[in-house]
């Protein structure tokens, strides 16, 4: 993308808001809306959910003093164009996304204190890029089929942070539940699926399905949820992700 079209667009939205809102004082009116990546690349399966979600994230973006920007390319993975951002979003993404001088780029961006979200297949993304994985914190290694969207039941490990502050102890909602392999043991496992709540899940006990670490001087958060267009219709669900941008974006 380029920077005057994100400049045009930082413009419009912030004239937009003070126009609505009224009188604001010169440091509400110097205060740029921040700008959020969302990336829905695929090389393998192709999720329908993916428009539902970018719809979403832009929605709680107006909502909440961001823009959220899709991109389907790699190409806008530079080093100078990353600089725009304060969050990358992995949105549904599935194989190989990025050639090697694209994620050498990514790499520099969360080395220099950018932040990462994956959500739902952002893990079944660069198989062969160790640092992604761990980035990532897994990687996906199957579901359950026929059917592949179950209910099921999560436990919440920790209500502190804020993407599960909103939640109770267990939480029960229908979703397309993966498994995973090459689980970074050094993240913060905040939501935990109970396998005795549906069947196909075979990581037993330890099967996390939301965390999040500060990694390589940079942040990183991943949910398993979002694999339907319904999810991102539920209350629960929007503020999940909500709360996982604004700590990816610092403010909390």
């Amino acid at each position: 993308m380029k920077l005057f079209a994100l400049s045009l667009l930082v413009f419009c939205f912030t004239f937009q808001i003070t126009a609505q809102d009224g009188p604001t004082t010169e440091d509400e009116t110097q205060k740029m809306p921040e700008l959020v990546l969302v990336f829905t690349k695929t090389e393998g399966w192709r999720h329908k959910s993916i428009e539902k979600g970018v719809q979403t994230l832009r929605e709680l973006g107006r909502q909440n003093g961001f823009i959220a920007l899709q991109t389907e390319s790699g190409e806008d993975f530079t080093a100078q164009n990353l600089k725009n951002y304060k969050l990358v979003v992995f949105l549904n993404t599935t194989l190989d996304v990025l050639d090697n001088a694209q994620q050498t780029a990514f790499e520099g961006y969360i080395k220099a204190g950018g932040s990462f979200l994956g959500i739902h297949s952002a893990c079944d993304t660069e198989y062969d890029w160790p640092w992604y994985g761990k980035l990532v914190g897994g990687y996906f290694n199957g579901h359950p089929n026929d059917p592949n969207v179950r209910k099921a039941k999560i436990d919440v490990v920790s209500k502190a942070h804020p993407s599960t502050e909103h939640l109770q102890n267990s939480w029960t909602r229908t979703d397309e539940w993966y498994n995973y392999k090459n689980l970074n043991p050094n993240t913060t496992v905040l939501l935990n699926l109970d396998e005795s709540s549906y069947e196909g899940g075979t990581n037993g006990s330890n099967h996390p399905i939301a965390w999040y670490h500060e990694f390589d001087g940079g942040r990183s958060f991943y949910t398993g949820g979002g694999h339907t267009e319904d999810a991102y219709d539920e209350p629960m669900f929007r503020k999940h992700l909500l709360g996982a941008i604004e700590w990816c974006l610092k403010r909390k």
